[in-house]
């Protein structure tokens, strides 16, 4: 873990704030595309991530499989940041510096980059620039700007004109508690900073809980964007934020209406490629040693069994 400071890797965990709070840092890349021309942006993302998760399933479900290309980082990050798998190196990127680092691409992008050096990427390869790394923006991007470019979808738009202001509200009112609320339990720095996190994260959860016992999904329905990045999190609440990020006041499994909507998300045909279950316990266990110093990966727990049973309404 680290950052780039003028285009040099310092490695460092981070800071918190004066209560010992996690403070996530802002994404730096928020430009729109020029143009949904098939062929030209690309995704660098990790399946583990549950940021970049987002946008795969969006570029799944959109039927943007061959319009976006994707390449899929290691899960396991060592403290040079995220890097590239053998057999999936970095397209752009020179032979020598095979298969490399992810912090090869933001320093393409501006030698003297300083900033943490995250996925989702959805790289230019016209002009060759990073033109967001802002989950959010990207998974917009892909249901509604790379429309026109679109082979067989799966859904119909996961942010449609009528429901485009409640989805954005819900996206707002789950990002703190819940989506970065885990984190904020986890790399917590003191007791009351993390049992501040953990209560919000807790009640917001019961909240949603309530909301699905009425409706199918979060704004009503039909499946959209916000329940796309609760599901992200979602799926890797037993697996791994449960323990790993001490998140355990209560399971996933304990809210009845929340893993009725995991499962029913996971099983969908779209989504159910996307979701690497060993890469994600990897990744978190492994990659994260200021919280599990030994980067044991634990065994359990073995979720697909119940992940795949049928589900009912």
């Amino acid at each position: 873990m680290g950052q780039l400071v003028d285009g040099v890797w310092r490695t460092g965990w981070y800071e918190p704030d004066a209560k010992g709070a996690f403070q996530r840092p802002p994404t730096r890349f928020r430009n729109g595309i020029d143009g949904p021309a098939p062929g030209r942006y690309h995704l660098y993302v990790s399946h583990a991530c549950p940021w970049a998760h987002r946008t795969v399933i969006t570029r799944s479900l959109r039927g943007l499989e061959r319009v976006v290309s994707m390449t899929v980082l290691d899960p396991r990050m060592p403290d040079e940041g995220w890097a590239f798998r053998a057999e999936d190196p970095d397209p752009f990127g020179t032979s020598g510096q095979l298969p490399g680092k992810l912090q090869d691409v933001y320093r393409r992008n501006d030698p003297k980059y300083t900033g943490r050096v995250t996925v989702p990427v959805l790289w230019d390869r016209k002009t060759a620039t990073i033109v967001n790394n802002e989950s959010r923006d990207i998974m917009r991007m892909l249901d509604l700007d790379f429309a026109p470019t679109a082979e067989e979808p799966l859904e119909p738009s996961l942010a449609p004109d009528e429901l485009r202001a409640d989805v954005d509200r819900v996206l707002d009112a789950i990002y703190g508690p819940i989506n970065n609320g885990v984190y904020r339990a986890g790399f917590a720095h003191t007791q009351a900073a993390y049992e501040a996190a953990a209560h919000e994260l807790f009640d917001a959860l019961a909240y949603w809980d309530g909301v699905l016992a009425t409706q199918p999904y979060l704004c009503g329905e039909r499946m959209t964007e916000a329940d796309i990045a609760l599901f992200t999190t979602l799926l890797r609440f037993d697996l791994v934020y449960y323990s790993h990020f001490k998140c355990n006041l209560r399971r996933l499994r304990d809210h009845a209406n929340l893993w009725r909507l995991t499962r029913r998300m996971y099983q969908h045909p779209g989504i159910r490629p996307t979701c690497q279950l060993d890469d994600i316990k990897a990744h978190y266990y492994w990659s994260q040693p200021t919280v599990n110093p030994t980067r044991i990966i634990p065994l359990g727990p073995d979720l697909e069994p119940e992940l795949s049973a049928p589900v009912d309404g």
